[in-house]
């Protein structure tokens, strides 16, 4: 029964809006589904390493030292700025007369770490392993972790799936996007503006989390 619950409780949080989804979702329209999953690689390398880091004692110490999440959440705004600006920079005009010769930055690999960073330095995702998933441990368990990694390997799975969906969906959208020699500034550039409400959301939303 609590691995049924487990897995509702799971799918409902993940199916949440937040900064994740939207960050994916804007990328996704953009640049198509082929980087919308190396980016959803990357979210769940993310999550897979928080869980991971969680099972073996690392979320005790975290729930010791609430600073360190603090710490996260700011590392988190701060990198998304970067992003913003770096994005919002590269779209400069000057960019465009190579943009033809060039693959759309970031590259696929760079897609895949930046979902990994950004996971971690989510404190939400860490708030999930330290406030949710205790909550369906067996006490009687004999190896408690081996009963978070099956917890943490079923989170990750479901997030996944969700975040797959996410890509693909969002996808679908990229033809709506302007077509021509102006199509990567206007890619570029509205990405910065996402990245950048992003991180304004992930701030604001994970202070609640922490009060």
């Amino acid at each position: 029964m609590k691995l049924i619950e487990f897995t509702i409780a799971a799918l409902a949080i993940e199916l949440m809006p937040g900064p994740n989804m939207a960050w994916l979702a804007a990328l996704s329209a953009a640049q198509g589904r082929r980087a919308g999953l190396f980016a959803v690689a990357g979210i769940g390398a993310g999550l897979a390493f928080y869980g991971i880091a969680a099972a073996i004692g690392l979320a005790a110490i975290v729930a010791a030292v609430p600073a360190i999440l603090e710490v996260l959440r700011w590392l988190g705004f701060v990198y998304l700025i970067w992003l913003a600006v770096d994005a919002w920079r590269s779209a400069a005009p000057a960019d465009a007369t190579v943009a033809g010769n060039l693959s759309l930055p970031p590259g696929e690999i760079a897609l895949a770490r930046q979902g990994f960073f950004i996971n971690i330095i989510n404190p939400k995702a860490g708030m999930f392993y330290l406030v949710v998933l205790p909550r369906f441990l067996d006490a009687s368990a004999e190896s408690t972790v081996s009963s978070n990694l099956s917890l943490v390997a079923i989170y990750v799975a479901i997030a996944t799936l969700v975040h797959v969906a996410i890509a693909v969906i969002a996808s679908a959208f990229s033809s709506l996007l302007p077509a021509g020699g102006k199509r990567e500034i206007f890619i570029r550039r509205a990405l910065a503006v996402v990245l950048l409400g992003v991180a304004v959301w992930l701030l604001i939303d994970t202070r609640s989390s922490l009060a």
